[in-house]
């Protein structure tokens, strides 16, 4: 629970409880895990927590401290590291006039001994986006070093702004010399998603960044992949990320900027970030020198794929298409899968995925938290269609390794050369490295008990 000051604190004789859709469950030891280092906790405005009264065995709606009835109180939810796939959502019930929650996943949490535990487990252990190992000196060193070297480059000075003022972890790996470097490039999309981090244009959500507001020449684009592959052997670059629109939309110079960086070096990873609304170009820029495409959906169903992506000007027909071309490359093909619980693994979408994954031959599954309040969310996608009961995530999961071995599935976009030595199954190695262990330990966060 947290206060009105935001204090938060265990309640004692009562249960933390998750939500699947309309499934409630009270949180276990065996399925959750302490909270991974990174995550945060937030408390929920204008809600009711829902929550399980051990003494009567039942799920009870508690809006005031039933210790200190003065006391208004509110749920909490976590958002977890990534790597993390949320099995959980925080159960809470919506008090009259309740706003839109901030785009945010809101995992379920509760206390157990010494630690807070969130309803998730590990699908990709790979350190990426690890914030320890981005130390903000090293950063500002590594923009200092780029701004003499390109003192006009204009996606360099977008970069700084997203590494140091918004924190972007992709691009402070550019800067330190590690991982995957991000090529935002496109000015606009064509889909208009419910939670899209970087344009809204109605009264009820904000924008977490801004979007790019220039389009990069093909030079410009060059010179950062360039930089990036000959530091980091085995790098990706990514068109595609959280501070521009669609990529597609930027083809007129996405296209010449791979001719250019392939005609100086066959190094490296080039990978785009799309909705795959664009068959057509996207045939053209494999042609040019792509290399993957890790397509975002939320549901391989069309009316609810529909419903969230609100597709302006293309169809989910071209999605699916799209991946038909990507195999006529032989490109790699990725799932950018947007999960909520309760809708991701309801009876119908397990279906339809599996058949998704058999026609198109989908080399990996990347599985996303989607960023959106998980109770509006949950409504919206009933109404477009139907939404059965839940089979669990991590079943769900399980479920596919069974049925398609040769699947990968993790978080992060791989480069070529990870693609060919991993195996299928999750990115998590048996016996993992010093480093990777140290990833691994878990958070002791300040605590009031009462």
């Amino acid at each position: 629970m947290a206060n009105e000051k935001g204090e938060i604190f265990d309640l004692e004789g009562y249960g933390a409880v998750g939500r699947c859709g309309e499934v409630l469950m009270p949180l276990t030891v065996g399925e959750t895990l302490l909270m991974p280092d990174g995550g945060e906790l937030m408390r929920l405005p204008d809600r009711y927590a829902l929550v399980w009264n051990m003494e009567e065995g039942v799920v009870e709606t508690l809006s005031h401290n039933p210790y200190n009835p003065e006391e208004r109180i509110y749920p909490v939810a976590a958002f977890n590291s990534p790597g993390y796939v949320n099995t959980a959502q925080v159960a809470a019930e919506e008090e009259a006039g309740a706003e839109l929650l901030p785009l945010f996943s809101y995992c379920a949490v509760g206390w157990h001994d010494e630690g807070f535990r969130t309803a998730s487990f590990r699908v990709d252990a790979e350190e990426r986006q690890d914030l320890s190992l981005m130390p903000i000196p090293k950063v500002e060193e590594g923009v200092a070093v780029m701004r003499e070297r390109f003192p006009e480059n204009r996606l360099f000075r977008h970069l700084e702004h997203c590494s140091l003022t918004y924190g972007c972890p992709a691009a402070k790996n550019f800067y330190i010399g590690r991982c995957e470097a991000p090529l935002p490039t496109s000015r606009q999309c064509n889909a208009r998603c419910l939670g899209c981090i970087s344009f809204q244009s109605g009264p009820s959500l904000s924008s977490c960044q801004d979007r790019i507001d220039f389009t990069p020449t093909p030079e410009e684009i060059s010179e950062v992949a360039l930089t990036h592959f000959d530091r980091v052997p085995g790098g990706v670059a990514s068109f595609g990320q959280g501070c521009e629109g669609d990529p597609l939309m930027a083809a007129e110079v996405i296209e010449p900027a791979l001719v250019l960086i392939r005609s100086k070096t066959a190094a490296g990873t080039l990978n785009m970030n799309t909705n795959g609304s664009l068959p057509l170009v996207l045939d053209r820029l494999f042609t040019a020198g792509l290399d993957s495409i890790r397509v975002s959906m939320n549901s391989v169903r069309k009316e609810i794929y529909s419903a969230y992506f609100r597709p302006n000007g293309y169809r989910y027909e071209d999605v699916v298409e799209s991946f038909q071309v990507a195999r006529k490359h032989g490109a790699y093909k990725a799932i950018n899968y947007l999960n909520v619980p309760g809708v991701t693994d309801c009876i119908e979408e397990v279906e339809a995925l599996s058949e998704f994954i058999d026609a198109n031959a989908v080399d990996l599954i990347q599985w996303r938290n989607l960023n959106f309040d998980p109770l509006r969310y949950y409504q919206m996608m009933r109404a477009a269609g139907p939404i059965g009961l839940p089979v669990g995530m991590r079943r769900m999961i399980m479920k596919l390794e069974k049925r398609f071995p040769k699947l990968k599935h993790g978080y992060f976009n791989p480069s070529l050369e990870m693609y060919a030595e991993r195996p299928g199954g999750r990115n998590i190695p048996k016996k993992p490295s010093k480093q990777s262990k140290k990833c691994s330990k878990q958070s002791n966060r300040p605590h009031k008990r009462r």
